[in-house]
């Protein structure tokens, strides 16, 4: 098929790229550049708040929310699609996923403040929210919202399998293992962890999530550290060939301005998924007092993302030399297991990083099968979700030995299609994002005990629906 790789090539490479860049960049510059002049402040209200108890309406806690949103983002792109960006674009590309990250908060901080607006309760009691409800609930577009949900709930079938297949080959070439061994294991645990309902994805995630973080981050970051010399010619590597060509070297082809700012676009926006609107699904569920508060938790997981974690990343495989090491794209993958190795051992990094995505791969797979079902839930009810689940579980095994691969071909396809129902949507529900973060900088920021001027939380359902 070899027409829909051109088709989805297009897309991602000119439309969908043209477009959520756009959306970054008039929510950045449309909410004041929020997100850089106060980011003290975000930092305050996210990090700053994480052992705190919040009382608010929601089924879940904040914190728990932005791990179970970060799960469905950190870890293979982060590990993997870095190394592979520098190798197409060289280390200029860097620079262009910091920019894309920047405004990219401003995207996922609209989505999610708009998912928090709109949310209302199942009738399980649960609170549930996200593109389909706010694109219906705001701008009363039904058909748009059901092609939201209808896509996605489908393009998480193949999603979860390449997920699931990344893993077992990843385990396999370290370890040795029969792939439907390891693909055996992963369902069960995922199936273990999704039939707790988001409660109990939001309970494993906020314990896993941070301590895999930290870890990796502290893994790399003593590498870096033995490396500290050579961080200056690194970035000035970086910020050199983000804008002028960088000649072949060991082996790396060499590449130009428009390979950095194409690979760094493509990697930046697949690591923070800012407008891809799953974030706003987990999200809804939280507890808080305002739509602006919650939505800071996806500024927070972008700047972790993308800012820190793929940044250690880079500069893990730039300061080991570990990116002129390598022939070929397909190689380029085993990049941080060359630069750990450096330090560690061969043994230690390629055991390490299929340790560490395995664990990632568990919290991601379990936060997609939640997006999944409450694609379900939304369309067709509680008993359709229930079918999903068990539909979504069986594709984590046929997925990991490495069956139905014609399906993953529509992947990127679908994933077009969703980022364009999310954010046209978006722009035109943009004075509701404008008038909500107003009203948090000038009341609740300052302190006022006043009565907001708008309405903050639209909980139930518009007559006539």
């Amino acid at each position: 098929m070899e027409w829909l790789s051109l088709i989805s090539n297009f897309l991602w490479k000119y439309v969908l790229s043209a477009l959520l860049i756009f959306i970054g960049v008039f929510f950045t510059v449309r909410l004041k550049f929020f997100q850089i002049r106060h980011f003290g402040h975000i930092l305050n209200q996210t990090a700053g708040q994480i052992f705190k108890k919040d009382k608010q309406k929601g089924s879940i806690t904040p914190f728990q929310a932005f791990t179970s949103s970060l799960a469905s983002t950190a870890g293979a792109t982060n590990i993997v699609g870095v190394p592979v960006g520098i190798y197409l674009g060289g280390p200029g590309a860097l620079f262009w996923m910091w920019i894309i990250a920047l405004i990219g908060m401003a995207t996922k901080y609209g989505e999610i403040a708009m998912g928090l607006k709109y949310r209302e309760k199942n009738k399980e009691g649960i609170w549930v929210g996200g593109p389909q409800y706010y694109i219906r609930k705001a701008l009363g577009w039904k058909k748009v919202a059901f092609l939201f949900a209808f896509i996605l709930m489908l393009e998480l079938i193949p999603s979860i399998m390449v997920q699931s297949n990344s893993i077992t080959t990843q385990v396999q070439g370290a370890f040795g293992w029969d792939r439907w061994i390891t693909g055996l294991i992963i369902t069960a645990l995922v199936g273990v962890i999704v039939f707790g309902g988001i409660k109990r994805i939001a309970n494993v995630t906020d314990k896993v999530v941070p301590f895999m973080v930290l870890t990796y981050l502290t893994i790399c970051l003593i590498v870096i550290g033995a490396n500290l010399t050579e961080l200056p010619s690194v970035f000035n590597l970086i910020f050199t060939h983000a804008f002028t060509p960088i000649s072949a070297t060991g082996g790396f082809a060499g590449a130009g301005f428009a390979l950095a700012l194409r690979w760094g676009i493509a990697r930046g926006l697949y690591s923070n998924e800012a407008g891809l609107g799953t974030a706003p699904i987990t999200h809804a569920a939280a507890q808080t007092d305002h739509p602006s508060k919650q939505a800071f938790w996806g500024v927070f997981s972008v700047f972790i993302d993308t800012i820190i974690i793929c940044t250690v990343s880079g500069l893990t495989v730039l300061v080991t030399g570990a990116w002129t090491k390598v022939d070929s794209s397909e190689e380029a993958s085993n990049m941080i297991d060359i630069a750990l190795s450096t330090m560690y051992g061969d043994t230690f990094g390629g055991g390490f990083i299929s340790l560490f995505l395995l664990f990632f791969v568990l919290t991601t797979i379990g936060v997609l099968v939640f997006f999944g079902e409450k694609q379900a839930e939304y369309l067709y009810g509680l008993k359709a979700s229930w079918i999903m689940r068990f539909v979504y579980i069986v594709s984590i095994f046929v997925g990991g030995i490495g069956g139905l691969e014609f399906v993953w071909q529509f992947l990127d396809l679908m994933l077009a299609a969703v980022v364009v129902f999310n954010v046209i949507p978006l722009f035109f529900m943009r004075k509701e994002i404008i008038d909500l973060t107003d009203d948090y900088f000038s009341r609740v920021y300052k302190g006022k005990d006043t009565k907001p001027k708008i309405t903050l939380f639209h909980d139930q359902d518009p007559p006539n629906m």
